[in-house]
C-alpha cells in the first residue's frame, strides 16, 4: 500500500521551498504526495505567478480570506480538516514559520496525523517576532524535524527531541536555486531596468520595525540618499512598504532620489538574477540571507538577530543595526573587495528534497 504525504504551504517564501517535491516523489512507486495551498498569499504577484513559474500543481486550495492571525489560523484548521479526512495522509509536512505553518501543525496534531516540520529548529531568540512563536510551537508538536542548518540540531535537542526525531537534510530553497539556474540566467530584468552586472546594490525592506512608522521610513530615505551618491540602488518595493510611504506622504520624496531604481515585486527568476548580479544586498528578509550565502553575495541584514546563524558563521551575511554611517562604511569595504571569506553550509547542494522524502518514508516504514 502506498504511503501518503500531504504538504501544506501558504506564502510565497514557502512555495520556493517545495518546488521539487512532486518531481522527486514520482521516483517512488510506493508514495502518493499532494500539496495544499492555504491561500495566505493569494494574489497574482505574491502567489499565482510563483506557482506558474515553478510548475507547481496544487491539489487542494483552501481559499483562506482572513486577515488577522487568529482568524486565519482558525480558518485553516477548519478547512484543512476536510482535506485531511478526504486524503487520509500518513504524514503531513508543514513548511517554514508562517501562520499557515502553525495552523496546519495544530490541525494535524488534533487529528492524530503524524507531523513533519520542514525548516525545523531555527531560532532568532526574539519572541516578539510572530514567526519565532510559530517555529517554537510547531517544533514542539512535530514527530519528525527536518533541519536546514547545524544550529537547528542543538535547538531541537534543547527541547527534548530525540535523535530519531531529527533529520539534518539541508535547505530545499537551495534545491530550487540549483534546479532553475538556467531560467534565472535567462531573465531579462537587468536589461529592463538598465543595470550592468555587479554594479548595483539590491535592497529589500518589509519588516514592521523597519517600515511601519514615519521615523523608520525617514531612516530608509536617509540611507538611500547616502548610498546613491556613489551607487545605483535597486529597490523592489514590497506592497506594505510602498503603502506606508504613501500613507506618511513620503513616497514622492523617495522617488526623487537620483540613482534609486524603484521597481515592483518581481517573479522568482527575475529576483534571483537581481541577487546574483548585485555586488551587495541590504535586506531584512530571512530567505535572502540564505540565497546570498549560497550565491556568495555579501549581505547586510538590518535586524538585531537572525534565526539562520550559519549565514553569518559560514556564509556572506552580517547583522547590522539601522545605522546609516555604519552601513555606508560597510558598503565601502565590500566595494573595495575586503569582505571576509565565506563557505556554503553543509547539505546546501540541491538534494535536500530527496533527503526529506527518503527520511519520511523511513519514518513511516
Amino acid at each position: 500500500m502506498k504511503k501518503k504525504i500531504l504538504i501544506v504551504v501558504g506564502t510565497r517564501p514557502n512555495f520556493v521551498k517545495i518546488t521539487q517535491f512532486k518531481k522527486v516523489a514520482e521516483k517512488y512507486e510506493n508514495l502518493e504526495l499532494k500539496i495544499v495551498h492555504t491561500g495566505q498569499h493569494h494574489d497574482d504577484k505574491m502567489s499565482t505567478i510563483f506557482l506558474e513559474q515553478f510548475g507547481i500543481e496544487v491539489d487542494y486550495f483552501l481559499g483562506i480570506k482572513s486577515t488577522s492571525a487568529n482568524s486565519l489560523i482558525g480558518e485553516i484548521i477548519i478547512k484543512l480538516e476536510s482535506v485531511i479526512n478526504d486524503f487520509m495522509p500518513d504524514l503531513l509536512l508543514c513548511v517554514g514559520d508562517v501562520n499557515s505553518t502553525l495552523g496546519a501543525a495544530i490541525c494535524a496534531n488534533k487529528l492524530g496525523v503524524k507531523l513533519g516540520h520542514i525548516e525545523s529548529g531555527l531560532r532568532s531568540l526574539d519572541r516578539k517576532m510572530p514567526e519565532e512563536i510559530n517555529r517554537i510551537l510547531t517544533d514542539e508538536i512535530s514527530d519528525i524535524c527536518f533541519v536546514t542548518e547545524k544550529s537547528g540540531l542543538q535547538n531541537l535537542k534543547n527541547i527534548g527531541k530525540t535523535e530519531a526525531q531529527i533529520a539534518f537534510v539541508g535547505n530545499t530553497m537551495i534545491d530550487t536555486l540549483v534546479h532553475f539556474k538556467n531560467e534565472i540566467e535567462a531573465s531579462t530584468i537587468l536589461e529592463e531596468i538598465n543595470q550592468e552586472k555587479n554594479t548595483y546594490i539590491l535592497a529589500t525592506l518589509h519588516r514592521p520595525r523597519n517600515v511601519d512608522t514615519k521615523e523608520a521610513l525617514l531612516k530608509i530615505i536617509k540611507l538611500f540618499e547616502q548610498l546613491t551618491k556613489d551607487n545605483n540602488v535597486v529597490f523592489p518595493i514590497h506592497p506594505r512598504t510602498k503603502s506606508n510611504f504613501i500613507k506618511f506622504n513620503l513616497f514622492e520624496t523617495l522617488t526623487e532620489l537620483k540613482n534609486l531604481i524603484i521597481i515592483g515585486p518581481q517573479n522568482y527568476f527575475s529576483f534571483q538574477k537581481l541577487i546574483k548580479y548585485s555586488f551587495c544586498v541590504i535586506t531584512d528578509s530571512g530567505g535572502i540571507q540564505e540565497e546570498t550565502t549560497f550565491l556568495q553575495i555579501p549581505c547586510i541584514t538590518l535586524r538585531e538577530n537572525t534565526e539562520r546563524p550559519s549565514t553569518i558563521e559560514e556564509g556572506t551575511n552580517e547583522l547590522m543595526t539601522f545605522d546609516t554611517q555604519k552601513i555606508v562604511q560597510k558598503i565601502q569595504t565590500i566595494s573595495e573587495g575586503k569582505n571576509s571569506n565565506s563557505t556554503i553550509p553543509e547539505f546546501w547542494d540541491g538534494n535536500a528534497t530527496e533527503r526529506i522524502i527518503k527520511k519520511s518514508l523511513e519514518f513511516l516504514a
